[in-house]
């Protein structure tokens, strides 16, 4: 997929996290439904591994502790997600969920030695101050909701960085697939150990079958493919714009209201994420 397609239909995909999240709630219990949906993905996923034959056990086995941590950070993630919906807007939490960026520009810039140039540092200033003004607007940062989206958004820059780092050398259908298995193992040990592990409800199966085969096997898929061919850091900042499509869902689906700092601080994002972008543009392709 070229990549001026995949951008946007990764956008698309990726603001529909906490949405699916929150049409769950009602039918299934957070912690139930996060492990289903996970398991749904790892089993399609492994389904086409195995008929295309990308499945390498052995290099599942030399790289047992990276898919290890990726699962521990995943499933941790996911399900603080998944809980956060109880307390917060879906659109609010996707929003704060950006603060991950700050983590990512930090990893990136730090660990990675990645470059940004001027320009790509000035759009992603401004897209972090564009979430700054919807989360003051928000008035609730420190809450519970919005504090679980915040330790979420660090577990998963973690996760990204890693990913970055070090599963470049494994096919990407291997690496999901692995990904994936260790993440739901990881999961289903939580929901042991908190004796919360039980079916869902029947009305619940049609939205964990559309969340496992669209959040999770459709974005993340996509979402691997991006973050191998751009700078960790331009891959984030790009990102940022998933935020002001799911508040519009939001709007939509669960009758939320956007005050006016929502919408400034949504097209301050856009512009900083259109400078990232355009820049991107004009660089050679990454291989």
């Amino acid at each position: 997929m070229p990549s001026i397609l995949l951008i946007p239909v990764l956008l698309f995909v990726d603001s529909l996290h906490f949405i699916f999240a929150r049409l769950l709630f009602p039918y299934s219990p957070p912690s139930v439904s996060v492990v289903f949906v996970l398991a749904v993905a790892t089993l399609e996923v492994g389904l086409y591994a195995a008929w295309t034959k990308k499945i390498n056990w052995r290099k599942i086995r030399e790289n047992l502790w990276l898919f290890a941590a990726l699962g521990l950070l995943i499933a941790s993630s996911t399900t603080i997600n998944y809980e956060a919906v109880e307390f917060i807007d879906p659109g609010i939490a996707s929003v704060l969920s950006q603060t991950g960026t700050v983590w990512a520009v930090l990893f990136g810039l730090v660990w990675l030695k990645e470059e940004l140039n001027r320009l790509q540092i000035f759009g992603g200033l401004l897209a972090v101050g564009g979430i700054i003004l919807v989360n003051y607007q928000a008035g609730d940062y420190v809450q519970i909701g919005s504090l679980l989206v915040l330790v979420s958004s660090a577990l998963y820059a973690l996760h990204a960085a890693l990913t970055k780092k070090f599963s470049e050398d494994i096919d990407l259908t291997n690496f999901f697939f692995a990904r994936l298995a260790f993440s739901t193992a990881a999961i289903i040990l939580f929901s042991f150990l908190n004796h919360s592990l039980a079916l869902p409800q029947g009305k619940a199966w049609p939205f964990i079958l559309l969340a496992g085969t669209v959040d999770v096997t459709i974005s993340r898929a996509l979402y691997y493919i991006a973050l191998r061919r751009l700078k960790l850091t331009v891959h984030t900042i790009i990102l940022t714009l998933s935020p002001v499509m799911a508040i519009l869902l939001s709007v939509l689906l669960f009758d939320s209201k956007i005050t006016t700092r929502q919408a400034i601080g949504g097209v301050i994002v856009l512009t900083g994420v259109l400078l990232v972008a355009y820049w991107r543009t004009r660089e050679k392709p990454s291989v």
